[in-house]
C-alpha cells in the first residue's frame, strides 16, 4: 500500500524521535558507518516493526545461518572448519545490533575472500583438462540439501562436478546445433572433442568473471548491505534494506521512465532474477516472463547472447535497455527450471495501456463482461491523476450500457497497490459496510469502510485470482467474498501478503520522517491486513470458491513458503450484512466441478505441473545419454502444457462497440490492444470463469422464475 494513514506516520515518527535518547554515553571511538546504520536498523526494528522479535541470542543465530547461506548458497566456498571457527559469532550478532563494535560479517568476509582464492584455483586447474560424460554419476545442487565440505578434497570434488554440470549443459546445446546445422553452407562441423572444449571454455569465461567480480566488486560494503538484509528480513519477509545508491535506483526502476522490456530485476543467490513486471510494459504483454524468473542471458537480436552469471542489477540493466523499438532476447529459467529464450522488443511505458481496461464476452446468449485491472494504481502528486477505483467505475458503467449479464474482474498477478482505491472499489459493488480491518502494533485495529450506500452493479460478479494476486487484489477478493457478493476464482489461493510497509530513511536528525538517507533507507512493515470476518490474508491469502488447476500451484512461489513470513491470526469480525446474492454458492461449486471432472485438459495440467515441480527436488545425471533423456522428457511436458494452456477454439471476446479502435491514431498500441483481445480469446481460464458467470445467471433465473409462479399457485 502506497500511504500510511498521518496518525499512522505520526506515531512512528514519534517512536523514531526516542532514538537520540537512547545509548547516549560516549563511546571510546566514534562509531563507524557500519555501527551507526546497525544501531539505528535495530532501533527502527525495536520500537516501530509491526511484530518485532526480540532481538537476543536466538535472533542472532537465525541471522547467522540465513547471512552464511546468503554468502554461500551453494556451500562450495566454506568449509565446515570456517564454520565452526565464525560460530563464535553466532549469538553476538544480537550486541552489534545494540552498538557493540561491528565484527562478524567482516570475518565472515575476510574468510570468503581466502576460500574464494582457493576456488578459484580449483577451477582453472579442473577446467583445464575434458571432461567424460560416459561416466555414471550425479551432482546435487541444492545448498539446502548439502553439508559443508569438511576437507579441501571434498571442496575440490564439488566444484568439479558444478563445472560438469554447468559444461554438460553447454557441451549438449552445442550437439544440438551441429545436428540442425548439418550440411548447411557455411556452417563448421566441429568433433565431439571440439565441441567439449567450447563448452569448457565457455564455463572458463563465465567463471572468470564471477570470481573477478568477487574480487574487484563485492567489497565490504557490498557484504554488509547482505548483512543487514539478512537481519531485516529476518524480521519479515518485506522489511529491507536499500543502501543509498539501491534505493535510487530502485526509484528509478518503479518510474518507468527508460526504453526496455518493463520488468525490474533483483540480484539473488548468484542470479539475475525477475523481481516484478511492469504493467504494459512489453515483458507483460508478452505474457512469458514471470516474477522469480532467473535471467540466464542476453542477446541484442541476433547477436551472440551474454551469459549473465556473476553480473549485478546494475550491469545487466545496461545491456538488458537500449533503443526503442530494438530487439533483446533473454534466456530465461522458469520457476519451474525449464529454459526458455524470450523475444522483446524494447519500449517506452506507456501509462495509458496500463490502466483498467474491458472487454465483453458473448456466450450461450449472454453478454459477459470483462474489466481487466492490472494493479490498484493511484497518482497521488496530480489532484486529476489516474485513480484505479474511479476507472474500474467508468468501465462498469460502460459495461452496463452495453447490457451485459454480468461481470468478471480479472485481478490475476495484480499485486496490489493503493489502499483507498481497493476499498472505493469495493464500494462500487456493496451496500455501504466494512471493507478491511488495519491493525498496529498496538493491536487497536480500526475499520477501513464504504460509507457510499449507492451501489454502482448489482448484477452478477466474479473475480479471478492467482498465486501472484496480493496485498490490495487480496483485500478485495476478500471483501467480495465474505460478503457473498460474487464468486473467486482461480489457484487455490493467492499469494498471502497481509502487511503494508514504508520507506523510511535512516536520518534521526529529520526524526526519521524523509523516505531517503545518506545512510540508506529502510522499508519497514508497519500494519497488518484482516478480513472483516475477522481473518488476516497474511499467509493463508483467500481461497478460491472455484479452484483451477495451473501451473505455478505447485512450486514455493507464495507467502506461506517463506519460513520468516509473519503468521496468520485472527481479531473479531467487523458487524456486516451478507449480500442477498440470488443463487447458491455451493450449488455453482458443484457444477464447476462436475465440469472439471469431464475436462481432461485441467486434469493433465495439474499432473503436468506436479511432475514438473519435483524435477527440482533431485539430483541430476552427469552422464550424457542420461542428462539427455532427462532433458527430452521435461521439454515434451512443457510443450505440451504450453498447449493445454490454450483453448483448442475460442471464445468469442471483442472490445466494445465504441473502442473497437479505440488507438487508431497509434498503430502500435491499436495492435496490442488488439494482441491483447486476441489472447483473451485463448484464455482457458477466462473460459471456465465465463462458464461459472453462466451458472450463476441460469441460477439466478431459476430462482426468479419459481418466485413469479408462487402468487399464481396462490390464486388457484
Amino acid at each position: 500500500m502506497k500511504r500510511l494513514p498521518i496518525v499512522i506516520m505520526m506515531l512512528v515518527a514519534g517512536s523514531f524521535l526516542a532514538f537520540k535518547t537512547m545509548g547516549t554515553a560516549t563511546p571510546a571511538n566514534p562509531p563507524s558507518k557500519y555501527e551507526q546504520i546497525l544501531k539505528f536498523v535495530g532501533e527502527m526494528l525495536s520500537q516501530a516493526h509491526y511484530s518485532p522479535q526480540n532481538i537476543d541470542d536466538a535472533f542472532s543465530k537465525k541471522i547467522f545461518k540465513k547471512f552464511m547461506g546468503d554468502m554461500d548458497p551453494e556451500k562450495n566456498m566454506y568449509l565446515q572448519s570456517d564454520m565452526n571457527a565464525l560460530k563464535k559469532f553466532e549469538t553476538r550478532i544480537d550486541e552489534e545490533i545494540k552498538g557493540a563494535p561491528v565484527e562478524f560479517f567482516l570475518a565472515a568476509g575476510k574468510t570468503f575472500n581466502t576460500r574464494m582464492e582457493e576456488a578459484s584455483t580449483m577451477y582453472n586447474e579442473i577446467l583445464a583438462g575434458p571432461f567424460d560424460f560416459t561416466t555414471d554419476e550425479e551432482v546435487m545442487l541444492d545448498g539446502d540439501k548439502l553439508d559443508y565440505p569438511v576437507s579441501v578434497a571434498e571442496k575440490k570434488e564439488r566444484w568439479r562436478k558444478k563445472l560438469k554440470y554447468m559444461t554438460l549443459e553447454r557441451y549438449t546445446d552445442l550437439l544440438d546445433t551441429r545436428e540442425k546445422n548439418k550440411g548447411k553452407e557455411g556452417f563448421v562441423v566441429k568433433t565431439d572433442e571440439q565441441l567439449e572444449k567450447d563448452a569448457r571454455e565457455r564455463v572458463k569465461r563465465i567463471m572468470d568473471r564471477t570470481f573477478e567480480r568477487f574480487r574487484f566488486k563485492f567489497t565490504d560494503d557490498d557484504k554488509f548491505n547482505v548483512f543487514v538484509n539478512a537481519i531485516t528480513t529476518t524480521m519479515d519477509p518485506h522489511s529491507e534494506f536499500f543502501p543509498p545508491v539501491d534505493k535510487r535506483y530502485f526509484d528509478e526502476e518503479m518510474s518507468g521512465r527508460f526504453f526496455g522490456i518493463g520488468a525490474s530485476l533483483q540480484y539473488d543467490d548468484g542470479n539475475i532474477k525477475v523481481a516484478s513486471i511492469l504493467s504494459g510494459s512489453p515483458a507483460s504483454k508478452s505474457g512469458e516472463l514471470q516474477a522469480g524468473d532467473i535471467i540466464q542471458k542476453v542477446a541484442q537480436g541476433k547477436e551472440e547472447p551474454i551469459d549473465l552469471t556473476g553480473y549485478v542489477v546494475t550491469d545487466a540493466v545496461k545491456i538488458i535497455r537500449g533503443k526503442k523499438g530494438t530487439e533483446v532476447k533473454l534466456t530465461v529459467k522458469k520457476l519451474d527450471g525449464t529454459i526458455k529464450v524470450v523475444t522483446l522488443i524494447r519500449d517506452e511505458i506507456v501509462q495509458d495501456e496500463t490502466f483498467a481496461r474491458s472487454a465483453i464476452v458473448n456466450t450461450n446468449g449472454s453478454k459477459i463482461g470483462y474489466i481487466y485491472l492490472p494493479e490498484f494504481y493511484a497518482d497521488f502528486d496530480r489532484p486529476n491523476g489516474a485513480r484505479s477505483y474511479i476507472d474500474v467505475a467508468k468501465e462498469v458503467i460502460k459495461l452496463k450500457e452495453e447490457k451485459v449479464d454480468g461481470i468478471v474482474i480479472d485481478l490475476r498477478n495484480n499485486g496490489g497497490g493503493s489502499l483507498y482505491d481497493v476499498v472505493q472499489m469495493a464500494g462500487l459493488f456493496i451496500d455501504e459496510g466494512p471493507i478491511v480491518q488495519v491493525k498496529d502494533r498496538d493491536n487497536k485495529p480500526s475499520v477501513l469502510k464504504d460509507k457510499d450506500r449507492n451501489v454502482l452493479y448489482t448484477g452478477p460478479l466474479a473475480v479471478m485470482v492467482n498465486e501472484f494476486s496480493a496485498s490490495a487484489s487480496e483485500i478485495f477478493a476478500a471483501a467480495i467474498q465474505d460478503y457473498g457478493r460474487g464468486v473467486i476464482i482461480g489457484s487455490t489461493s493467492t499469494y498471502g501478503k497481509g502487511t503494508v510497509q514504508r520507506n523510511i530513511g535512516l536520518d534521526p536528525e529529520t526524526g526519521f520522517s524523509m523516505s531517503n538517507s545518506d545512510l540508506g533507507t529502510v522499508k519497514l512493515t508497519l500494519q497488518k491486513f484482516y478480513r472483516i470476518n475477522g481473518g488476516s490474508t497474511q499467509l493463508k491469502g483467500v481461497y478460491s470458491d472455484i479452484v483451477l488447476p495451473d501451473n505455478l500451484e505447485y512450486l514455493k512461489v507464495r507467502e506461506k513458503d517463506d519460513p520468516d513470513a509473519l503468521p496468520w491470526d485472527e481479531i473479531n469480525k467487523s458487524p456486516y450484512s451478507n449480500w442477498n446474492a440470488g443463487y447458491s454458492l455451493e450449488t455453482i461449486k458443484q457444477l464447476s466441478s462436475q465440469r472439471l471432472e469431464n475436462d481432461p485438459t485441467f486434469k493433465l495440467i495439474k499432473e503436468s505441473t506436479e511432475w514438473l515441480s519435483q524435477q527440482n527436488d533431485r539430483k541430476y545425471s552427469l552422464q550424457l545419454s542420461k542428462y539427455r533423456a532427462e532433458q527430452q522428457k521435461i521439454r515434451s511436458t512443457i510443450k505440451q502444457l504450453e498447449s493445454l494452456m490454450k483453448l483448442e477454439g475460442q471464445i468469442d471476446v471483442a472490445a466494445l462497440p465504441k473502442e473497437v479502435n479505440r488507438w487508431e491514431e497509434d498503430k502500435n498500441k491499436q495492435e496490442r490492444f488488439n494482441l491483447w483481445l486476441k489472447g483473451l480469446q485463448k484464455d482457458i481460464y477466462l473460459d471456465q470463469a465465463v462458464k461459472v458467470m453462466n451458472d450463476i445467471i441460469g441460477q439466478q433465473n431459476l430462482v426468479k422464475a419459481k418466485k413469479a409462479e408462487e402468487p399464481t399457485k396462490k390464486a388457484f
